[in-house]
């Protein structure tokens, strides 16, 4: 399998290459030569599959000309080697929990995936690997945690003051040695193009060997695969396909949903579900694309105004927002009605969502109510622990701390702070 860069002026490589640029020298995203289909029979058996054997079975075709089958499966079962339930909150819709993991977030699959990924390939180099990744919340802990002590890499990861949670500070500040934390004064929107100059940066390229583990590199983003996999293998009701919902900041996430669409797994609808930045919304109301500066939400890691991997959607519904509109369909929630859905569905249901999976179901409900007959899914991305001084004061209680996050808190926070400048991020990064 061959991946060529999405702004097409740079040669197309191997899984590996890809994995280890993470951005094409182009500055493009990489993106398959194909869509590889899911065999029939994992499909139609997927019930009896174990969950490694599934993992391996949507990585195979991607991966395996630079990866032997018995490295790929260890990998692939490794990234996985958490529960992810699919858990029904009433008639009708269902979460697909995603932070059983050891940062309690989604993006641990993926950062396990392509950490272990990068280990491989470390060994055939002498030179050490240096991770850059840019966060609104998430990616860092899991990032960290996903490579923390992993034999010749660095990771630095960059992260806008004053605007992750204090649990997802702890997650990506505290552990050192080869984790290096840059606090940097702005938002996400101005950590990511600090982060993408590094890597066009000839000099910078020459001294270091830099990839990049945001859902930009091909071994982060096609790996979530995994989990819509498993949420189809738990679904009861075969004839009839999940709508699924996904709180969408850079976009992904619900891009790797598509991908698996398009490799065969049935669904019937797709939802990005927005906060207040509403960049995709806007541009499914008016069909022009345009950018904006990302506002502050209580949904702090969709923060994203400029979401990177749009681009990946545009490309496999070949830029046909016609045929796009038919699969996909996005909304804006605000923090009012992320905050009142979360309290009702508590107090309703029982059932305690984090302020991104709150977004997702309110997004969820409302399609569904238009839309008779339809069940679905949205993803719960994250413990509402990891928020918990925003879910606090909606439900008005506590939310219990686990045992792993309440040593985490206890830790001192190791960081570097730095203005949104790259030329501090070059100096950092050849002199530290």
């Amino acid at each position: 399998m061959k991946f060529y860069s999405l702004n097409k002026q740079s040669p197309a490589v191997d899984f590996k290459e890809a994995t280890i640029r993470g951005l094409a020298p182009d500055k493009g995203l990489y993106f398959p030569e194909y869509i590889p289909l899911f065999t029939k029979e994992l499909l139609e058996s997927i019930d009896r599959v174990d969950n490694a054997t599934i993992a391996y079975e949507v990585i195979r075709e991607y991966a395996a000309d630079v990866i032997p089958p018995e490295d790929l499966g260890r990998i692939a079962k490794e990234a996985i080697d958490f529960e992810i339930p699919l858990v029904q909150v009433d008639d009708n819709i269902s979460s697909l929990e995603l932070f059983h993991g050891p940062t309690l977030a989604f993006k641990d699959v993926g950062a396990r995936f392509m950490s272990r990924c990068l280990g491989y390939f470390a060994k055939e180099r002498n030179q050490k690997v240096v991770v850059l990744v840019a966060t609104s919340g998430d990616t860092g802990g899991a990032v960290a945690n996903g490579f923390y002590n992993v034999d010749g890499v660095e990771v630095v990861i960059l992260y806008p003051s004053g605007k992750v949670s204090s649990v997802q500070e702890k997650q990506l500040t505290t552990l050192g040695n080869n984790i290096h934390a840059l606090e940097v004064k702005g938002n996400f929107d101005d950590c990511q193009p600090m982060v993408k100059e590094a890597f066009a940066d000839k000099e910078l390229n020459e001294r270091l060997f830099l990839t990049s583990a945001n859902s930009i590199n091909i071994a982060r983003w096609l790996p979530q695969q995994f989990y819509y996999l498993l949420a189809w293998k738990q679904w009861e009701d075969k004839s009839n396909p999940p709508v699924i919902a996904v709180p969408s900041g850079n976009f992904g996430n619900i891009c790797a949903g598509i991908m698996a669409y398009k490799s065969g797994m049935p669904v019937k609808h797709f939802i990005a579900a927005c906060n207040a930045n509403d960049t995709v919304p806007e541009f499914f109301r008016t069909g022009k694309y345009e950018a904006k500066k990302a506002v502050p939400t209580i949904s702090n890691a969709m923060d994203v105004g400029d979401p990177s991997n749009f681009i990946r959607i545009q490309k496999i519904f070949s830029d046909d927002i016609t045929d796009m509109k038919k699969m996909i369909s996005s909304c804006s929630i605000s923090d009012e009605e992320t905050r009142n859905i979360l309290k009702k569905v508590f107090e309703e249901k029982r059932y305690l969502m984090d302020t991104h999976g709150a977004v997702a179901y309110l997004a969820l409900q409302r399609y569904l109510e238009n839309n008779p007959g339809s069940k679905g899914i949205f993803l719960e991305t994250a413990h509402p622990v990891k928020f918990y001084d925003v879910v606090e004061p909606i439900i008005g209680q506590q939310v219990p701390i686990p045992e792993l996050v309440q040593q985490q808190l206890k830790k001192e926070k190791s960081a570097v702070l730095m203005n949104a400048e790259s030329n501090l991020l070059k100096e950092y990064l050849l002199h530290s």
